[in-house]
């Protein structure tokens, strides 16, 4: 059979492939667009609050909500500004040609215009309904995001450090939105946490997609998997460190409770970075929301952790 002949028999397949299926409308290409499996970690927006005990009352939990959704709109605006202008781009990578803005299943003027929509309304809800910082907060990651779609994700270490405080700042915003003060060991070791995750992805895909052609991204060519190793590695020490101090620091033993569950929560807390190292030493850590849901050890891990920061909290 010439070559033209298996070129013909593989027009339609091909064609198929790139062609949105029938059924998937524009607002369901929109919704897939915003990502929503990424909204998981926008509960970040909890963390200050849980910390500072400060959650569980009507007005925390309802502008909490409302923090949530707004960072999320952000969020989603990002995405759809990222994949609209990134769309040519996609089309020749093997897996994101079939998001909806590659695929044509979402215009990429449609796309543009939602996503600058909800740029412009999440802040302004923000300054309407939230603490002024709030709405500061918003329009700075979003300026930082934007900056990053168009030039900074191709700038060595900076990437790492624009991905890390996008994921600090989420888990800022509610202590801000609360008028809760942010500990320094908090944002420490939420800081560092964050890189050391954002880090191990970038290690996992280094180490899995580099050899494959189009299926990674440019910079990590110009990452070795030395140095993301030893970044993740950094962080990771730096965040169990800030914890430790942080629990030593604000613990002590409060004479009410049955035991000192703040300092007893390093030991969970070592024991999830640990585990998470596994995940991160081999490679297959690129997807953190997967390995944080997926891993029934990691999960159960977590659980203790939280149930014993929270009798710490409840001072039992």
């Amino acid at each position: 059979m010439t070559e033209t002949a298996v070129q013909r028999q593989r027009a339609p397949e091909q064609r198929q492939e790139t062609t949105p299926p029938r059924g998937a409308g524009i607002p369901a290409g929109l919704l897939r667009t915003a990502r929503p499996r990424q909204w998981v970690k926008n509960v970040l927006v909890v963390a200050a609050p849980a910390a500072a005990g400060e959650l569980f009352s009507t007005h925390a939990l309802g502008r909490l909500a409302l923090v949530f959704v707004l960072f999320t709109a952000c969020a989603a605006a990002v995405y759809l500004v990222n994949d609209a202008r990134d769309a040519e781009a996609d089309r020749a990578h093997p897996v994101k040609r079939h998001r909806p803005v590659a695929a044509g299943q979402v215009p990429v003027p449609l796309a543009y215009a939602v996503g600058g929509a909800l740029g412009v309304l999440a802040p302004t809800l923000a300054a309407w309904l939230c603490p002024p910082p709030v709405a500061a907060l918003l329009t700075a990651y979003l300026a930082m995001q934007v900056a990053y779609c168009v030039s900074l994700k191709h700038v060595l270490v900076v990437d790492l450090a624009v991905v890390t405080t996008g994921f600090l700042m989420r888990a800022m915003i509610g202590g801000l939105a609360l008028g809760i003060p942010l500990s320094r060991w908090f944002l420490i070791t939420t800081g560092f946490g964050a890189l050391f995750m954002v880090a191990a992805k970038r290690y996992s895909e280094a180490v899995q997609l580099a050899e494959k052609a189009g299926a990674t991204r440019a910079l990590l060519t110009e990452y070795t998997t030395g140095y993301l190793r030893f970044v993740w590695q950094l962080a990771a020490g730096v965040a169990v460190l800030g914890y430790c101090l942080w629990a030593m620091e604000e613990g002590g033993v409060p004479h009410t409770s049955v035991l000192p569950w703040r300092q007893l929560s390093m030991v969970a807390f070592v024991l999830a970075v640990l585990r998470y190292a596994v995940f991160a030493d081999r490679g297959t850590a690129g997807e953190p929301e997967d390995v944080v849901l997926r891993d029934r050890p990691l999960a159960l891990i977590g659980v203790a952790w939280a149930a014993m920061y929270g009798l710490a909290v409840a001072n039992w």
